[in-house]
């Protein structure tokens, strides 16, 4: 009696196929972009400097240095670095963070801050 080939062939494709690598969630699907939409977007956007900067690539970049945007001195000579950290000490009150600083806004809810960093990130790219 002969056995189907088609198990056997099927066994051996799943054991020598590299593994499917996890698709990258779409960062508008993240909590965070429904924070950033309620609470950020009336000052910024992801890719058009409006009252703040824009904020696609913030995530590993350094503070005061987002093309044709007019940051404060304390902000373009903090030296700060964006990273989780560095945001969600800017998102609990940038005054206290940067003397001069022009953002007064600040988001006092740890899991919306949380959100919003994911989100800033993975639009960032990373």
């Amino acid at each position: 009696m002969r056995r189907p080939l088609i198990p056997c062939v099927a066994a051996i494709v799943a054991a020598v196929s590299p593994p499917v690598a996890a698709a990258t969630p779409n960062p508008d699907a993240l909590p965070g972009a429904r924070v950033y939409q309620a609470k950020c977007s009336v000052c910024h956007s992801l890719d058009a400097n409006k009252i703040g900067p824009a904020h696609r690539g913030v995530y590993g970049r350094a503070a005061g240095s987002a093309p044709n945007y007019g940051y404060s001195a304390g902000v373009r000579t903090s030296g700060i670095v964006w990273n989780e950290r560095t945001l969600d000490q800017w998102l609990q009150g940038p005054q206290k963070m940067v003397k001069g600083a022009r953002m007064y806004f600040s988001l006092p809810d740890p899991a919306e801050r949380a959100a919003v960093i994911a989100y800033l990130k993975a639009t960032s790219g990373k």
